[in-house]
């Protein structure tokens, strides 16, 4: 009786940390998300630069995003680039969605919205 109660013990032990190791794995392969904004002209500079000073990392870190690129030095390779970029990284699609649909992103996306030509977009990454 003792081995066939070992033996138990061992399935049920395997299977515990077979299913951990493939959650595990399942975590691992869910790909990262970046919004991308492309600004290729600020049409109306004074109007872009009320966009609140606020509206930098503290705002992204309720969602689990933060800045990955945020600037205005870009050299162009091929074709024009953009007068400014920003890519920010999330751990998932939702968590993106929600960021896009807080107050802070849509303060700044009016005012974006209507002082530059500008493109914003989601992406998965790999």
């Amino acid at each position: 009786m003792k081995s066939n109660h070992r033996l138990v013990v061992a399935a049920v032990a395997g299977v515990a940390v077979g299913g951990a190791f493939v959650h595990g794995l399942k975590a691992q392969a869910t790909p990262p998300v970046y919004v991308v904004v492309a600004i290729s002209e600020i049409t109306d500079p004074e109007g872009f630069k009320a966009i609140p000073s606020k509206s930098g990392p503290d705002t992204l870190a309720p969602f689990g995003g933060k800045y990955l690129i945020r600037t205005e030095k870009i050299t162009a390779l091929e074709g024009a680039a953009p007068k400014r970029f920003v890519v920010i990284a999330f751990d998932s699609v939702e968590n993106a969605k929600a960021w896009k649909a807080s107050d802070s992103s849509k303060t700044v996306d009016a005012i974006r919205n209507n002082t530059t030509k500008s493109s914003q977009f989601l992406v998965e990454g790999l």
